[in-house]
């Protein structure tokens, strides 16, 4: 225990990159996000071009980079945002320009601008930058001078993202990774927007040391935002399933966790813990059968792979998946720690004696009362539990039949709200493309009253 306690410590330092390593590739300000493994030989591809990704290797997380035409090749350079300190003291003088100025005599004939296509293609090969690309187009335009400030940036914005894309390198977290897939497949984590996922770690009170019991349906995302708040202190993650197959969580591998986070994160059937509470050889689960089938059909449809990107086109802003079959070799070569091991004899027995303290459930097909009546005593005395369910009624139901049989108190439905907004001089409002809801939360605690 004390020899791995070194390596461990050195995988923990989030702050730098490393081989084998999962990132989130953030490319022209959200128009596409990328997760990609990091190796030597691992690739990227924007636009027409593809580039190493070996440079993003050693760099900490938070770096920017900016794509160059190199004469062999293209690759990714390190770029320095300039600092906007002139920008405040000429404000005040450009007002009163800025003012006598509007677009209303330009007209977009597509012959304001003198650089032809040949002669960009021309200065790439002569090795001119993106930057000096941009310039060039910029003091080749004949329209550029009259047009508002904004416009200006806005075409000057244009362009740099067509010739020198530049690239965020993000630590994938459960924040991250929740938004890229709520964007283009919300089916797959069962329409879980960030702020309803936020809202259902907070209500079901994970912390350090704590004993979780998850039902995760949404590919692993719920196991490994719960794994990822522990930490790597004491307290585990019970992964439960009902029939003989455990659910996908392929998704909980791109969160980069150590080996020490990886052991507490543990699979175990509902069947096992039943028996373990009810201390008999009897089969207690009534749905075992039906929802055998249930599981094995979501296998077979889910994503079984590693490693997944996701593609955000800056046509619509929304996700592509891609498996990992269609990554570079050399990126497979870079295996990193696998959670979700099947819990041993000590750590069920532990939980029988103690019971869980915290319980969340988000399992989109499956009826919520069926799940709780048979979850809700295996949790200890006065814990919390908090239920997600894309519509309301199943919800209400359960709620509903809680009351009757007296088995939680402190109980509420709860419907998260988000709205992003633009903040912009003279120019803030909401976004104008939005999700109408983001499901709805069944939290309360169980009390001593409950009967299993």
């Amino acid at each position: 225990m004390s020899e791995n306690k070194p390596q461990s410590d050195t995988i923990q330092n989030r702050s730098v990159t490393w081989e084998g390593c999962n990132v989130l590739l953030d490319i022209n300000d959200g128009d596409r996000l990328v997760f990609a493994r990091l190796s030597a030989g691992s690739t990227l591809k924007i636009g027409n071009k593809t580039c190493s990704l070996q440079p993003l290797i050693g760099c900490p997380f938070g770096s920017r980079f900016q794509l160059e035409s190199g004469k062999e090749r293209p690759y990714l350079s390190r770029f320095i945002p300039p600092t906007e300190e002139n920008n405040v003291e000429d404000e005040g003088g450009c007002r009163l320009q800025e003012e006598s100025r509007d677009n209303r005599a330009i007209i977009d004939n597509n012959q304001a601008q003198s650089l032809t296509g040949e002669d960009i293609d021309a200065m790439r090969r002569q090795g001119t930058t993106g930057n000096e690309i941009v310039e060039a187009l910029i003091a080749n335009s004949s329209t550029f001078e009259k047009k508002t400030q904004f416009s200006q940036e806005k075409y000057r914005l244009k362009k740099q993202k067509k010739y020198a894309p530049r690239v965020l390198l993000r630590r994938p977290s459960a924040r991250s990774i929740c938004e890229a897939y709520f964007k283009k497949y919300p089916a797959r984590i069962g329409f879980l927007r960030l702020d309803a996922f936020s809202l259902l770690l907070s209500m079901a009170n994970i912390t350090a040391n704590s004993d979780v019991l998850v039902v995760d349906m949404v590919g692993g995302l719920l196991t490994g935002a719960v794994a990822e708040r522990l930490g790597a202190g004491t307290g585990s993650v019970c992964n439960t399933y009902i029939g003989g197959t455990p659910y996908p969580m392929e998704i909980i591998r791109m969160f980069n966790f150590s080996n020490e986070i990886c052991k507490r994160t543990l699979l175990c059937s509902l069947n096992d813990l039943c028996l373990a509470q009810n201390g008999s050889g009897q089969q207690v689960n009534q749905h075992e059968d039906v929802c055998t089938v249930e599981s094995q059909s979501n296998e077979e449809t889910s994503l079984s792979v590693s490693t997944e990107e996701v593609h955000l086109s800056s046509e619509n802003g929304v996700a592509d998946l891609v498996p990992e079959n269609k990554l570079s070799r050399a990126s497979k070569t870079c295996k990193a720690p696998k959670a979700g091991d099947k819990a041993p004899k000590e750590a069920i027995q532990l939980w029988k004696e103690n019971g869980f303290s915290s319980l969340i459930i988000a399992a989109p097909e499956k009826d919520a009362w069926s799940l709780v009546k048979e979850l809700l005593p295996l949790l200890s005395y006065s814990a919390p539990f908090a239920i997600y369910h894309q519509y309301l009624q199943p919800l209400a139901t359960c709620m509903h039949n809680l009351q009757l049989e007296k088995m939680a108190i402190g109980l509420q439905i709860s419907e998260p709200w988000l709205r992003e907004y633009q903040v912009l001089p003279s120019r803030t409002h909401p976004c104008m493309q939005m999700s109408g809801s983001g499901g709805y939360i069944l939290s309360g605690t169980r009390t001593c009253t409950s009967q299993s």
